[in-house]
């Protein structure tokens, strides 16, 4: 697993508060509209809309912005917006691997965006291929602890369904499993009253890389960077921090 996503387990907790609110905001909303879109407006029958809506709640965006996101996405309404996907690849400080994901609807506005974020913060745009091949589309869910999120009763409770990955991280465990498979393994663990935090098909490297102190503070700045654009949905990496940077960079 990159070492963003550990570093992202306590950003993402900050965003809130650090005035990257309204950001945040447009990125779940645009989440939901395109799952709205892509697979209908009924949360039963729409496991992704599930998921996106989940993740909004639980960012605590207000329940009219997700009824009118997804309203929109299904084409209900004057507002609705057609959304591309496009897929950016670069390299980072000490040539650590970034994929950036964008959802937009100006390709030109997000290119020149992502372009720009990356060379000011000492990366480098790569070839198609270059770098995606070695990252797997994989499902994530993490969970916080607490007296009924323990590893045992994790491991139980998705025994039936298989999973790839149980990693402990501090404050959470994260399960990573199948794409297909993400549906099945959420629903074992709420049946047995299992909360997660988060559940979302990710892009995990399968060559991991591991930095210093020095290079994990360059590649976060610029992945922050690529963050704050709210063409920018997510940022995938390979790098990976040991405990012991980790500790230094928490005491930054």
């Amino acid at each position: 697993m990159s070492g963003h996503s550990k570093w992202a387990t306590t950003k993402h907790k900050k965003a809130v508060i650090d005035g990257r609110r309204a950001k945040l905001f447009a990125k779940l909303i645009k989440n939901i509209e395109v799952a709205a879109r892509l697979g209908g407006p009924d949360l039963d029958g729409n496991p992704t809309l599930y998921d996106a809506v989940q993740k909004g709640r639980k960012s605590s965006l207000p329940n009219d912005n997700i009824e009118r996101a997804i309203k929109r996405g299904s084409g209900v309404g004057a507002d609705a917006i057609e959304y591309q996907n496009i897929m950016y690849e670069a390299y980072g400080p000490n040539g650590v691997a970034i994929l950036v994901e964008c959802l937009t609807d100006n390709k030109n506005r997000a290119a020149a965006e992502v372009r720009l974020a990356i060379s000011r913060n000492g990366g480098n745009m790569a070839d198609p291929g270059s770098v995606s091949f070695q990252f797997n589309r994989k499902g994530v869910i993490a969970v916080a602890k607490n007296e009924l999120a323990t590893e045992d009763a994790i491991l139980e409770a998705v025994l039936e369904v298989g999973i790839d990955d149980l990693e402990d991280r501090g404050e959470q465990f994260v399960v990573t499993t199948d794409p297909s498979a993400m549906v099945a393994v959420r629903t074992a663990l709420q049946a047995n009253n299992i909360d997660y935090e988060s559940a979302d098909v990710e892009f995990v490297s399968s060559m991991p890389l591991q930095v210093d102190a020095e290079t994990a503070r360059k590649v976060i700045k610029l992945i922050d960077a690529l963050e704050d654009s709210e063409e920018v949905q997510n940022v995938y990496s390979n790098f990976d921090i040991s405990a012991d940077v980790m500790a230094e960079l928490e005491n930054d």
